[in-house]
């Protein structure tokens, strides 16, 4: 295991490496999207709506561009569907040439059957990119399925566990050169009265494993956070071409709090390759994503372990129930082609693919996970380069259909 861990961890190294290659990536910052020539939802109700002729919109530094998206969609872990209502904000805190976008995304959801939850997750860039602040904040009540550790397990049987959940993620980066990034956070995980819906079922039994599967959870730790970001106009609601890496080691102390001592390292690389540079505005990019995710101990809580789906932005496996597989180490990996459909960038389309394996019986590289899908993209807002996005995805038994603000990655 330990030697499987070392050569996925050279096999990122590399893929890191290679996504600093000169030729590939476009470090400049400098160059402002044209939006005029692109049209959005915004336009088009503007001319339906308005009687007077409209002008070009002018995208303007700290202007706050908002994005609100209600839909009705199906709660992972079957809780069966919900009222989702994504909203989105970008604003420039400072100037564009010399800022990234500064965000906030919150997409409260309800099922009118006491199942409910409110997520907020923000980037804040200050001027001249000299700060970072990174922050994800949860309220979550809802179920979700869990079939234990590991690759081999069938569809059927599967329990579904049931627990308030309390999130709280906050990180603060200074940057050290132009596009590296380094800084601390702290990190909470507080899950509430853990039981299975199914009083006949012991979750503890169930899974076989003893740490987090009953009473309350409680996770609080502190983490080293680097992050190297060369994305042109680093915009994460859209990434453009460049390339992308983050490295988190967590580590939680009874000192702070947690019920038992354990460690996490998660490490992220992206690489988005323009494929028609001599037209920059049109979307014609291949993005590929890999993470590996690994906890360090035996006793680390169940609902802590590395879980597809459970990546700090929940973007991963599409197309793969949420928690389907999970256990000490997570390696994935996903490729997707992006591309405007009309000239004007407001319809486009996606093709993706993942794969992903975990650790908890048997080697972790001796069984993969595949999915596949394809998606609609309607621009939002142009100023903020927001798309709706619809994505149908498909693995084996299981198909979901997923509305977003925003690129999964």
């Amino acid at each position: 295991m330990t030697k499987n861990f070392l050569l996925v961890v050279l096999c990122l190294v590399c893929t890191s490496a290679f996504s600093q290659n000169a030729s590939t990536i476009i470090p400049d910052n400098n160059t402002v999207k044209d939006t005029s020539r692109q049209t959005d939802l915004i336009d088009i109700a503007n001319r339906l709506f308005s009687f007077k002729e409209q002008k070009i919109r002018q995208e303007k530094d700290k202007k706050v561009y908002f994005s609100i998206l209600p839909v009705s969609s199906a709660v992972p872990g079957g809780a069966g569907r919900a009222l989702i209502t994504s909203t989105t904000a970008g604003i420039y805190l400072g100037p564009r040439k010399t800022t990234n976008i500064s965000s906030a995304t919150f997409a409260p959801y309800l099922n009118f059957k006491g199942r409910y939850g409110l997520p907020l997750r923000t980037s804040i860039w200050f001027p001249n990119n000299e700060w970072t602040i990174q922050g994800d904040t949860r309220f979550l009540v809802y179920p979700q399925y869990t079939w234990g550790l590991g690759n081999n397990r069938p569809k059927d049987p599967r329990v579904t566990v049931d627990y308030q959940y309390i999130r709280f993620y906050q990180s603060a980066l200074k940057r050290i050169t132009p596009y590296f990034f380094a800084g601390l956070g702290y990190n909470l995980d507080y899950r509430i009265n853990i039981k299975s819906e199914d009083p006949a079922v012991s979750l503890p039994e169930f899974t076989n494993y003893p740490y987090g599967t009953s009473g309350n959870s409680f996770s609080s730790g502190l983490s080293l956070n680097l992050l190297y970001d060369t994305r042109n106009s680093n915009n994460s609601i859209n990434p453009l071409p460049g390339a992308y890496a983050n490295f988190v080691y967590r580590v939680n102390p009874k000192i702070l709090g947690s019920q038992s001592n354990w460690q996490s390292v998660y490490f992220d690389v992206r690489k988005y390759i323009g494929l028609n540079p001599e037209k920059p505005n049109q979307q014609n990019t291949l993005a590929i994503w890999t993470y590996l995710w690994r906890a360090l101990g035996k006793n680390t809580p169940y609902l802590d372990l590395p879980s597809i789906g459970w990546d700090p932005n929940n973007r991963s496996g599409r197309g793969i129930d949420q928690n389907r597989y999970r256990g000490q180490t997570l390696f994935y990996v996903e490729t997707e082609y992006r591309r405007d459909i009309t000239e004007n960038g407001l319809l486009g389309f996606v093709l993706f693919t993942n794969i992903n394996t975990v650790s908890g019986s048997g080697d972790i590289f001796r069984s993969w996970h595949p999915a596949a899908g394809t998606g609609l993209r309607v621009k939002f807002n142009k100023g903020s380069n927001t798309n709706i996005g619809i994505d149908y995805g498909v693995s084996k038994g299981y198909s979901s259909i997923n509305f977003s603000l925003g690129e999964a990655f």
